[in-house]
């Protein structure tokens, strides 16, 4: 199947680059974010990392299948970037810096990048775009959450 090259690399490692900085920037601010007033409507704290786990699996999976039956079109190579750059710098802003605000503006531009990656997937291929529709909803998720507690805070 993988043709006995290393391709998958070039499309796990910086996914895993993305998911491993996050979340060392997120875990220097949990003590900040566990004192912050939440809406009662509040996601439980185990589903948020699972949900990432699992968005971040399927991007892996789903694209080392694809680089290896084609190559990816430059545009849907820079969104992925787009998306990553504003995921770490979410996870920066918002946790390690404790900007709620600032978090909201680079969150909004995140939901509007993950939107335009979702529609350039699945222009290119239906199946995986439509599979991959978990990023822009919950990115959408995120960005309520995070709406609510800059007003909330």
């Amino acid at each position: 199947m993988y043709k006995n090259n290393y391709k998958w690399l070039y499309v796990v490692l910086p996914i895993l680059f993305v998911a491993v900085l996050g979340s060392i920037f997120v875990n220097l601010g949990m003590e900040w974010f566990n004192n912050l007033n939440k809406p009662m409507q509040w996601i439980p704290s185990i589903v948020i990392p699972i949900v990432w786990t699992i968005i971040y699996l399927t991007f892996s999976i789903i694209f080392v299948v694809w680089i290896n039956k084609e190559k990816l079109q430059k545009n849907t190579k820079i969104l992925l970037i787009i998306n990553g750059v504003l995921n770490v710098f979410w996870c920066l802003i918002f946790f390690t810096f404790n900007q709620t605000f600032l978090g909201s503006i680079i969150i909004i531009l995140n939901l509007i990048a993950g939107f335009l990656l979702f529609l350039n997937i699945f222009k290119n291929n239906k199946k995986y775009g439509l599979i991959l529709f978990i990023y822009p909803i919950w990115i959408s998720i995120a960005t309520s959450l995070n709406m609510a507690l800059w007003i909330l805070n």
